[in-house]
């Protein structure tokens, strides 16, 4: 198990360091391109840090980045531990937004789509009312008399029985 930790532990440190030569590759090769051999050095330096004989990486990594991340390490943890912080602050904040446009959009349709919903539900109450009137209920001529309104509520509205309404239905139909 040693083994493949020690290996895995290798290649960790050949990628960080090939990582930084990337980096830095980036500039010098803007800089240094006319240098002559440049690309030859490049490939050398490659097959140094690769080499399992000189260990190339290895050197670099414990001569200057683990010290560095050592000596480092508390300010790179509460930078970790700020940037959490703020993602999950950005993440609330723009679920926050994200609903409330959602919302928003939904009571827009809602209120634009709410003319027609009432005018159709107008229409089947006042149909409903016509039909249970027109069964032998006479019509109230005159205002209707208190407790009987709409602000009234459930109570004041007339029940009809199962078999009323049924029935209601089926002339409606017919």
């Amino acid at each position: 198990m040693d083994h493949l930790q020690a290996g895995g532990v290798k290649w960790m440190m050949y990628w960080i360091i090939f990582a930084l030569f990337t980096t830095a590759e980036t500039f010098t090769d803007i800089f240094l391109c006319w240098f002559p051999f440049y690309y030859e050095l490049k490939i050398a330096f490659v097959a140094w840090l690769l080499s399992p004989y000189t260990k190339g990486s290895s050197l670099l990594y414990r001569k200057f980045v683990h010290p560095t991340l050592s000596s480092k390490e508390k300010e790179i943890d509460d930078c970790l531990v700020q940037a959490k912080d703020r993602s999950y602050d950005a993440l609330v904040h723009f679920g926050k937004r994200g609903l409330n446009v959602a919302a928003t959009a939904a009571v827009m349709a809602a209120s634009k789509g709410q003319g027609a919903l009432s005018e159709r539900l107008r229409s089947f109450s006042m149909q409903d009312l016509t039909t249970i009137r027109g069964d032998g209920a006479p019509a109230p001529s005159g205002p209707p008399p208190p407790g009987s309104g709409r602000a009234s509520g459930k109570h004041g509205q007339p029940k009809m029985s199962r078999s009323a309404s049924e029935s209601a239905g089926s002339s409606g139909t017919a």
